[in-house]
């Protein structure tokens, strides 16, 4: 049956469509009419808004100075003049250096005139000289640093730098913890396999600029099957540093370094019997030979008076430093020799560089060992420790060492769960 209300509804349906499409288009007109502006991003730095100004970053170069860069900038000599008097009790000029970073903040509307200048000395702090005023301004403001505590676990995978660089770790960490286990551990000889944990605070400007170690609460260094751990404490407690003790509060500072350079391999060892590479043929070699690139320091192994300098055309360039009645140590082959004869040294000082002077095919140090005037293998030695804690001292360290080390274990148990 013919249905009435049907061209009705048709009509009602078309009237829809069109309004609905006129819509639509007054939407896309006003949307072209009305284009998106996007805002410049807002930048903040050195307590100004940069976006309200022309700015000109750069590094201090050789034989800049502050007044060279305003003359640069359109200043005569009496004006240069009027704006380091005003300043000078605010900002030594004598201390800008060659290579930090500066920057100019100049006016937009007249892009010659300088405004302000900005000097970076290092990475936490900046020195600003305000121009805007008649009287020129000078104030240093030190970045806020916010201290962040986090534990490495790591099993060795390569060096120490690369595992804990694949940790996310900064190379820094590895010179903290060889210099930790510089008495007890021997870099030479850690293997895949061999494991660590190191809880350490590090520094962040602003919150997320890395600005270095704070310092190292606690670590372990598993090696050759057992644990080594090292707790810094300070038996007195205005002391500047602290020594380091494993958690039943022996000192792990022995007399003598392991080794007279860092992370480099030994390309030698004392024998009585050797092929010697020069002479070409065998011969006892009473040392223990540390191959390095030239230049490399050389440290002196433990305290003591330099016995004796000079040069042989076997050893080369060489350094003795007698220790006690008991120990002597001598230096082969070096490059430079740092130190002269009379001289006292301490353990860790530079003593002379790697080189290969006298008989030597390439780059390295011969360290040789004497033990009552006969030279004998460093490597063997049991060697004496440092000074060991007090006895009123271990309550207050255990104190302090206990929770340590429960908080190393339980994450090498999570990490090194096997």
């Amino acid at each position: 049956m013919y249905n009435q209300n049907k061209p009705h509804k048709l009509r009602y349906l078309i009237s829809i469509l069109l309004l609905l499409t006129l819509f639509a288009c007054k939407e896309e007109d006003n949307a072209k009419s009305n284009p998106t502006i996007k805002k410049e991003p807002i930048i903040k730095e050195f307590g100004f808004t940069l976006n309200n100004f022309k700015v000109v970053r750069d590094t201090i170069a050789s034989g800049d100075t502050f007044g060279n860069i305003l003359e640069d900038e359109g200043y005569d000599a009496a004006q240069v003049h009027k704006v380091t008097e005003a300043i000078k009790d605010s900002f030594d000029l004598r201390d800008i250096r060659i290579g930090k970073p500066f920057t100019l903040l100049k006016d937009k509307k007249a892009p010659n005139k300088l405004q302000v200048f900005v000097y970076q000395p290092d990475n936490l702090s900046y020195y600003v000289v305000d121009l805007r005023d008649t009287i020129a301004k000078a104030y240093k403001t030190v970045k806020p640093v916010t201290i962040k505590r986090r534990v490495i676990a790591a099993e060795i995978d390569g060096s120490l730098f690369e595992t804990l660089d694949k940790a996310g770790a900064t190379p820094a960490l590895a010179q903290e913890l060889s210099e930790i286990y510089a008495w007890t551990i021997d870099f030479f000889k850690i293997q895949k396999g061999d494991k660590f944990a190191v809880t350490v605070n590090e520094r962040y400007i602003s919150g997320s600029i890395y600005a270095g170690i704070e310092n190292i609460e606690a670590s372990f260094f598993e090696y050759k099957g057992k644990k080594i751990y090292a707790f810094p404490f300070k038996q007195d407690e205005n002391a500047k540093k602290a020594d380091y003790y494993d958690e039943e509060g022996k000192v792990l500072k022995n007399m003598f370094l392991k080794a007279p350079l860092k992370f480099i391999h030994i390309s030698s060892r004392f024998s009585a019997r050797r092929f010697h590479p020069v002479q070409m043929r065998w011969k006892a070699h009473n040392g223990t030979d540390y191959a390095a690139p030239h230049g490399t320091p050389i440290m002196t192994t433990a305290n003591g008076v330099v016995e004796r300098t000079g040069y042989t055309s076997g050893n080369g360039n060489f350094v003795k430093v007698r220790h006690n009645s008991t120990y002597a140590t001598q230096y082969l082959h070096m490059s430079k020799i740092l130190v002269r004869q009379g001289q006292r040294v301490s353990q860790g000082d530079i003593i002379g560089r790697v080189g290969s002077t006298g008989l030597a095919t390439g780059p390295h140090v011969c360290y040789r060992f004497w033990k009552n005037g006969v030279q004998v293998d460093a490597l063997r030695q049991k060697l004496p420790n440092s000074e060991p804690m007090a006895k009123k001292h271990k309550p207050r360290f255990m104190a302090y060492m206990t929770p340590l080390k429960k908080e190393l274990d339980s994450i090498s148990n999570i990490k090194f769960k096997k």
